[in-house]
């Protein structure tokens, strides 16, 4: 059923594929995440019953209400006065000036007349002179006005009675002028101005009532409104003023409460009603996708992987993105129903263990990110703004820890301890969360808090396990958990070589032994090399009597078969493993080391013996048919698999000869030009002769004789 898609999926490249993959994901995730972003509105009219208790989406300033608030604190402030003493001494000079004018007109007229002599009443030309003197002075004070029988009645005093009039005047205006007199108080103070001269002796009565009249037209205001320092007061009272905001989830209106028009203007303001559909988050979530989608693709487009690979952990990325975003999508769903943040029973540690476990750590931590920004957006709790950050934070911990904490061994028991460390991480960060609320939880909340967060490390764990086998079927993928369940001694191939060829399975046990500690040596893949040289001669149980070490009593079929018939037999055994494999389902990888362990490497001994024999033979006919080993893994099998068998024919084996013989294993090889399509250095060849060595040495050490 899936083997055309698997044909198509081979056959596509790469760059055509994470195109349509990434793409067809964005506009997947883009209805996933729609609802999350597309607020509930109304369709309501002012002085309607409001339908149900209508909260804010999102915070907004109410300009309206600002402006009216900043307005109401400008009116409150009053002008600002400033004291001019200049005013004062203004007043004084005028009032001086005025009894000088009236003194030295005077005495024009009578030079003769003492000061103490009763003056005359004055000519015409005394008042015309006196009132051209004053012109000057009433243009700069206009309320400076003398009529022409005030004029009469100063000039008919006398010297002395002037003087007298002019000390008075200049003193009380100099007394009351010199404190803060505004326009308000004009009133209060020319009443004292007046009072005070009615009490002096030193005036006539004669002219009292002019000087009082003079003295109330001198008096002014001393203190004025700076408009500048008024104006900035203003302002600084204005910028005061907090802006007025409509906060997120506050409630505009309550069920059953009429809408007037000022909850109308605010449920506008707030963009609740249904003829205020804005595209604005629609938009802000297509971006959001977008670069979702830019992330992954990028991360594929920078991994110097072949292929097939890649190809493969997109998919496994993709999978279970989504099966995270379903577990979400479910959350979010029920979550209105509960009092409490459901958020925290997410798996924060599934895709990091999932996505390391089948691909590797780099896009996992890839994953764990996009993740926790997706579920803050799709798992907001009541009235977020734009992301539920205490949700995105605690999936990205949980997350990160997990990473530490599995390291690169997939065994259950070690998923389970990660878990359990995954939980205790949840707890520690739910419990920065509640403190930081600063809000009170009853006992019960705390217990479903603390609960929820083990939940979700065991839960991540648990699934993790579950879902790994379904994953590494599908995708035909070779985890260290799969290995490790190969590995059991139970699995019926392993029985089949066990039972059928016990010499050959002894042998690839301790080719198993050679080759895992060599590749651990050199940062290769030692658990798959361990596995794989178990499997690595299962063809041999087709014809278990035609190899060497399942043979007994000194039977050798080989005896009486020609060279070309034994070389069949024995070249069979790597492509008869192979399929046999292929037919149990067994991981590519280990089809491949049974395939390529012997490379394109010649058969000497059936070789030689047909050149013996006389025959005209080619080499070429006497090789595997490879091809040869394609990884650092399968190179290694190849020398471990010739290394075993040669040392276990040696007879009386030291430490000499088996180096020498382990040395001289490899550069044969190498010379054939079998690590020619495998990575595998000299240098890492060097300290795989070394390991090799030393493990050999281990194995055929001396042993002491016991006596009998």
């Amino acid at each position: 059923m899936f083997q055309p898609i698997r044909k198509l999926f081979k056959s596509l490249k790469f760059n055509y594929l994470s195109l349509f993959l990434i793409g067809l994901s964005t506009v997947l995730l883009f209805s996933f995440m729609y609802g999350s972003v597309k607020k509930e509105t109304y369709e309501l009219k002012a002085f309607q019953i409001a339908p149900d208790t209508i909260r804010s989406l999102k915070t907004v300033e109410d300009a309206v209400k600002t402006e009216q608030d900043r307005e109401r604190a400008a009116n409150e402030v009053g002008p600002s006065y400033v004291f001019s003493e200049d005013v004062v001494k203004n007043r004084q000079a005028i009032a001086t000036s005025l009894f000088d004018f009236l003194i030295e007109v005077k005495n024009q007229d009578e030079p003769d007349q003492t000061t103490s002599e009763i003056a005359t009443k004055p000519s015409k030309e005394l008042v015309a002179e006196m009132r051209t003197k004053l012109s000057s002075l009433e243009k700069e004070e206009p309320s400076l006005r003398l009529s022409d029988d005030a004029i009469v009645n100063l000039l008919s005093q006398s010297t002395d009675a002037l003087l007298n009039a002019q000390s008075v005047l200049v003193g009380v205006l100099g007394e009351e002028l010199s404190k803060p007199v505004r326009t308000a108080d004009l009133s209060t103070v020319r009443y004292e101005v007046d009072r005070k001269i009615r009490l002096t002796d030193s005036v006539s009565s004669s002219i009292l009532q002019t000087l009082i009249t003079l003295s109330r037209s001198l008096v002014v205001e001393t203190e004025s409104i700076h408009e500048e320092m008024t104006k900035a007061r203003v302002e600084q009272a204005r910028e005061s003023v907090e802006p007025t905001r409509i906060l997120q989830g506050q409630v505009i209106v309550r069920e059953g409460q009429v809408i007037d028009k000022e909850i109308y203007r605010q449920l506008e303001l707030a963009g609740v009603l249904s003829n205020q559909s804005s595209m604005k988050p629609l938009a802000g979530l297509i971006l959001f996708v977008l670069f979702v989608g830019a992330i992954i693709y990028m991360h594929f487009l920078s991994w110097s992987e072949n292929r097939v690979v890649k190809k493969k952990a997109l998919l496994i990325v993709l999978v279970v993105f989504f099966l995270l975003v379903i577990i979400m999508k479910l959350i979010s769903l029920i979550e209105k129903d509960f009092d409490v943040l459901l958020a925290f029973l997410f798996p924060t540690a599934l895709a990091p263990m999932l996505i390391k476990l089948l691909t590797n750590e780099r896009l996992a931590l890839m994953t764990t990110i996009i993740t926790a920004a997706t579920a803050g957006i799709l798992l907001q709790e009541g009235y977020a703004a734009i992301i539920q950050m205490e949700v995105a934070l605690y999936i990205l911990f949980g997350g990160i820890v997990s990473l530490y904490l599995l390291g690169d061994n997939g065994r259950r028991s070690n998923i389970l301890r990660t878990s359990l460390g995954v939980s205790v991480s949840n707890m520690m960060f739910i419990g920065f969360y509640l403190l930081m609320t600063q809000s009170s939880y009853d006992l019960t909340e705390l217990v479903y808090y603390m609960i929820a967060a083990i939940v979700s490390g065991i839960l991540s764990g648990a699934l993790t396990i579950g879902l790994m086998p379904f994953f590494e079927s599908a995708f035909r993928l070779l985890s260290d958990m799969r290995l490790i369940e190969l590995s059991n001694p139970n699995h019926p191939l392993l029985k089949k070589v066990l039972t059928e060829t016990p010499g050959t399975y002894h042998h690839s046990v301790m080719v198993a032994n050679l080759a895992d500690a060599a590749c651990e040596s050199i940062g290769a893949n030692g658990l798959l090399a361990r596995v794989g040289s178990y499997y690595h001669d299962i063809g041999k149980t087709l014809r278990p009597g035609y190899f060497i070490e399942n043979q007994h009593a000194g039977q050798n079929p080989h005896d009486s078969l020609p060279p070309e018939k034994s070389r069949d037999i024995i070249i069979a055994h790597g492509e008869d493993g192979a399929r046999l494999l292929e037919r149990h389902k067994m991981p590519v990888e280990i089809i491949d080391i049974a395939r390529q362990h012997h490379g394109t490497s010649t058969l000497k001994y059936f070789y030689f013996k047909a050149k013996e024999s006389g025959e005209d033979v080619k080499e070429e006919d006497f090789r595997y048919a490879g091809p040869k080993p394609q990884t650092k893994e399968i190179a290694i099998i190849s020398i471990a698999d010739s290394v075993e068998a040669a040392v276990r024919s040696m007879k009386e084996p030291t430490s000499e000869k088996i180096a020498a013989l382990v040395r001289s294993i490899i550069n044969d090889k190498m010379n054939d030009g079998q690590f020619d399509e495998c990575d595998l250095s000299m240098k890492e060849l060097k300290k795989a002769e070394r390991v090799m060595c030393e493990t050999l040495n281990g194995i055929f050490h001396n042993r002491i004789e016991y006596p009998k």
